[in-house]
């Protein structure tokens, strides 16, 4: 996770193209080849400025000695994925079919860390279950293996050579440093996104080292591995840094006058002017406050409360917040948005997406794999057909009429 500040590059830049990345050499390999020219240079000037801030001569040695700076990160900085996504397409592809099963599996096999979570901190399980979710597939270890790479040489080529944010990336190396300092972690264990961002909850070295807790009590802090640290310290990350309140949900999905209003009003004030949860429920505490929120004219309107922002720490943007927001209430047992957004369809089955991945892969077009999920891989499948079969527009959005297609074959 990065310190959401102006200055510095967003969780939503940072991470995106993570998921996309292909499988990239071991650690060790990288070590073998020669630096670029420049990059001894500042290695040498860097290790005094590392040392400086309590870096022992022997981490830096171990770690940055014969490192080969990742110049791929380049690439991936400049060229992010380009899918233009409307919201209703954002929301159905990460509120998808599979993300809502394996996140009931997920809970199942953590309750009671779940519960020990809420306790001690009072954010709700399904907010956590949603980021964990949507940041790594609830740990899958194949996302690990096949689109994480290692992250001291990623954070190497950015700190020497990435001119806008040099100090931001510098720091973010000594962190790791520090890091391998305190026995948490290893160099080689240590494998995240392109820009650094590691673990179950995708954190950066920053927030590991000064927001990060040893909740499972084993004697170091580590979002790798059992999920315990990784989901207390993102729990503690949203009471900290996103104000998260105890005890209340993120907002309610709701009908009736007031999308013109502005400002934040207590739900007993919204309810006097008309406006109601859809579900037809009461408003659990009626002096909460909350906002308004309309993001597409036509579609749902929400009123939002302290934790929807609270959320939205963790990435600056709405369309990511609401996301996870309604994906949490969906893996509890929550329902579909009673107002659908104009022009939208509604999400797909596993077994439709499972389905599409299938004929793609047969019609020469690769998924990146078959089991339901949809990554940039699949997105990119679904353009590179669209545009093939004159579909439009060439969005990269496999949903029901995508199919429908490749149902009809050549």
């Amino acid at each position: 996770m990065t310190l959401l500040d102006s200055r510095f590059p967003t969780r939503r830049s940072l991470l995106q193209s993570a998921l996309g990345a292909a499988a990239l050499l071991p650690f060790a390999a990288r070590a073998a080849h020669a630096a670029p020219a420049g990059f001894d240079d500042w290695r040498e000037r860097f290790r005094a400025r590392a040392l400086a801030k309590g870096i022992t001569p022997q981490t830096w040695d171990r770690v940055m000695s014969r490192l080969e700076p990742d110049m791929s990160v380049f690439k991936n900085f400049r060229k992010q994925p380009e899918f233009n996504e409307q919201l209703w397409q954002y929301i159905n592809r990460r509120v998808s079919d599979w993300r809502m099963t394996s996140g009931r599996e997920a809970l199942k096999k953590n309750e009671a860390l779940f519960g020990r979570i809420e306790r001690d901190f009072g954010v709700e399980r399904g907010t956590l279950l949603a980021l964990w979710g949507v940041e790594s597939a609830y740990g899958d270890p194949l996302v690990q293996q096949n689109h994480m790479r290692p992250v001291f040489p990623s954070l190497a080529a950015l700190a020497w050579n990435e001119p806008r944010r040099k100090a931001y990336w510098e720091t973010e190396l000594i962190n790791a440093l520090k890091i391998v300092d305190k026995g948490w972690s290893t160099p080689e264990e240590m494998r995240g996104s392109w820009a650094g961002a590691m673990g179950h909850t995708q954190w950066m070295p920053e927030v590991w080292l000064n927001v990060g807790i040893d909740y499972d009590r084993d004697g170091r802090v580590s979002p790798f591995g059992r999920p315990d640290d990784a989901l207390g310290s993102t729990a503690k990350y949203l009471i900290n840094r996103g104000k998260y309140h105890r005890g209340e949900h993120w907002g309610y999905e709701v009908r009736g006058p007031g999308g013109a209003v502005s400002g934040s009003r207590s739900y007993l004030a919204w309810s006097r002017s008309g406006v109601s949860r859809v579900d037809g429920e009461p408003f659990p505490d009626p002096q909460a406050s909350a906002t308004m929120w309309v993001p597409v004219q036509g579609g749902p309107q929400f009123l939002l409360g302290p934790n929807f922002y609270a959320v939205r720490s963790y990435n600056p943007s709405m369309n990511y917040a609401l996301a996870i927001c309604h994906l949490g209430d969906r893996i509890l047992g929550g329902g579909p948005f009673a107002q659908p957004f104009p022009g939208s369809e509604r999400a797909m089955t596993l077994a439709e997406v499972q389905e599409m991945q299938t004929r793609l892969t047969r019609a020469g077009f690769d998924t990146g794999g078959t089991d339901g999920r949809v990554g940039n891989d699949t997105m990119k499948a679904v353009r590179d057909f669209q545009a093939k079969a004159g579909l439009s527009p060439a969005d990269g959005y496999g949903g029901l009429k995508v199919l429908a297609r490749l149902r009809q074959g050549n």
